[in-house]
């Protein structure tokens, strides 16, 4: 061997060379595998060794993801679909659009018939951002005019398929309306949202927005999306029906006619109806300032307040406490209350919790107001009797009419059309009539008598809505005032003013009872009307069907 092939390295000693400085180097002393024992594979997907291979099903394609499983027959069908089948979706043509998109949003999106688009001028549709952007905006008119979120989603919905856009799922709470649209299953979805930062009470444009929606979903009539946006455009500059002075006016005979409603006389009437011009004024004055609603509603509390303990104090022989009562009438949220509850009945609890908070911020704002006053009427010797109770079952004839009056007014305040105006007094009349029969002549207990009575108002204002294809909300809202809990709440609040809050609780408690009833009573009538009207399968709307809370 030479001297060269002498230093020459072996080479399982270049493996254990130590000036190799590799940390993956092998130690010296163990022994080097042999190739060959271990797969190279290192995939976390490699069969195990000892395993079999599995063998694709004989015409399936290997690697797809809708190929049926080897394990499943056809025969196994009925164990994933009802033995029935899906039932056929059939609505009616000439039922209102407001049950034909309820119905079709509480199924599932797989069941949903097919659209018919009505409104499609051009070979590909109008633009989707642009359809999407109408259907905001209508949506946000209506939600800020009080309108429920359901009935909100049935025309976001409405809007949609009457362009073509089929797959779209909107999304309604408090603030904030969204929408999506996914045009198939591998197009990216386009989703659009706008938030809702003022609410006005106008139902006059409530009704034409109603009427704009009702003609986008006519088969007959033919409106484009510029046109469309348009008409959306002439409502928004629409101005109120009533001047603020004629509102100011029918606050003032709202007061009045609920003081004569719970008791008054003419010297009470005038009373009332001059302390809630005067918070209305002072109402408007704070909102020209930017004051909250919060602010606004107490300081709108204190004049009708103020006055009647001035009667107490000068010791005129009135009825101060139905001044008082009277003035609360013109603020109590029924309108607020009734759209909460009707949320969370209908399934909407997100809205239905804000609503129903925005209703207890406005109380806490009536109760500081009133109570304030009272507080400092009965520190200067001002007798209030907590317990005194107002006499109204001697003149059921000037009740009736109060009440129509009420109603009336209630309807000017809410900025209604005029051709609404008499329905709803008539309404409002006839919901006194079923109160008063049944509380003061039957004897049933206020709560039930309010309910049936506001159930009544529901029934009557969701039949004329489906006859004039609008909203229910012209013709409930104003027939409630007159079952509003004015009496229990100013009762309740003089309790507290006066140390005995056991009482005041109690008092207020009824006041809750009672607003819960009329909620619940003008939701349950309008679903008992549903039941009556034809609409294919919307008799048989899905709901939500739990067990045991589960």
């Amino acid at each position: 061997m030479t001297e060269e092939e002498d230093r020459k390295p072996r080479p399982d000693e270049a493996r254990y060379d130590p000036e190799i400085t590799s940390e993956f180097a092998l130690p010296a002393g163990i022994a080097v595998p042999e190739a060959g024992v271990e797969p190279e594979t290192t995939s976390e997907f490699a069969v195990p060794k000892g395993l079999a291979t599995p063998q694709p099903a004989a015409g399936e394609p290997e690697g797809s993801a809708f190929s049926m499983p080897s394990a499943y027959s056809a025969h196994d069908v009925t164990a994933f679909t009802p033995a029935s089948g899906f039932p056929t979706v059939s609505l009616v043509k000439d039922a209102p659009w407001q049950d034909r998109m309820r119905t079709m949003l509480r199924m599932p999106v797989a069941e949903r018939p097919a659209p018919e688009p009505v409104q499609k001028t051009e070979e590909d549709g109008p633009a989707v951002p642009r359809v999407l952007d109408l259907t905001l905006r209508i949506g946000e008119l209506l939600l800020a005019g009080g309108e429920g979120a359901e009935d909100v989603e049935a025309a976001m919905f409405a809007v949609c398929r009457s362009y073509g856009l089929d797959r779209c799922e909107p999304g309604v709470t408090f603030t904030l309306l969204a929408i999506s649209y996914q045009p198939s299953l591998v197009d990216d979805p386009v989703t659009a949202s706008r938030t809702v930062r003022r609410r006005g009470t106008d139902y006059t444009r409530l009704s034409a927005v109603f009427r704009l929606v009702d003609d986008l979903t006519d088969p007959e009539t033919h409106v484009s999306l510029e046109e469309a946006y348009r008409r959306l455009a002439e409502i928004r500059r629409n101005r109120h029906p009533y001047p603020g002075w004629a509102l100011t006016g029918a606050s003032g005979l709202l007061a009045g006619a609920a003081s004569v409603l719970v008791g008054g006389d003419v010297l009470v009437f005038v009373a009332a109806a001059i302390g809630a011009m005067l918070g209305d004024r002072l109402a408007w004055l704070c909102a020209g300032r930017g004051l909250p609603e919060f602010y606004q509603f107490m300081i709108a509390a204190m004049p009708p307040a103020a006055i009647g303990v001035a009667f107490a104090l000068a010791h005129v022989d009135v009825a101060a406490s139905a001044v008082v009562t009277g003035g609360l009438f013109a603020l109590l949220p029924g309108r607020a209350l009734v759209a909460g509850v009707q949320d969370g009945l209908t399934g909407f609890y997100i809205t239905a919790s804000a609503r129903l908070l925005e209703v207890m911020y406005f109380f806490v704002g009536i109760v500081i107001g009133v109570l304030t006053i009272l507080y400092f009427g009965v520190k200067l010797g001002g007798r209030l009797n907590p317990d005194a109770t107002l006499p109204g079952s001697e003149r059921p004839l000037l009740q009736i009419a109060a009440s129509m009056v009420l109603s009336l007014t209630f309807a000017v305040l809410l900025q209604q059309e005029r051709s609404t105006v008499l329905a709803v007094t008539l309404n409002g009349g006839v919901a006194w009539c079923v109160y008063g029969a049944m509380h003061y002549a039957g004897g049933i207990s206020p709560v039930a008598s309010t309910a049936a009575a506001a159930g009544l108002v529901g029934l009557f204002g969701q039949l004329l809505s489906r006859y004039r294809f609008a909203s229910a909300l012209p013709y409930t809202t104003a027939a409630i005032g007159p079952l509003l809990p004015g009496s229990a709440t100013y009762f309740g609040l003089l309790s507290m003013a006066q140390n005995e809050v056991d009482k005041g609780l109690v008092s207020l408690a009824k006041a809750a009872s009672l607003a819960m009833a009329i909620a619940i009573g003008v939701n349950l009538g309008s679903e008992i009307s549903r039941l009556g009207l034809r609409v294919g399968s919307a008799r048989k709307r899905r709901a939500a069907k739990r067990t045991r809370g589960f």
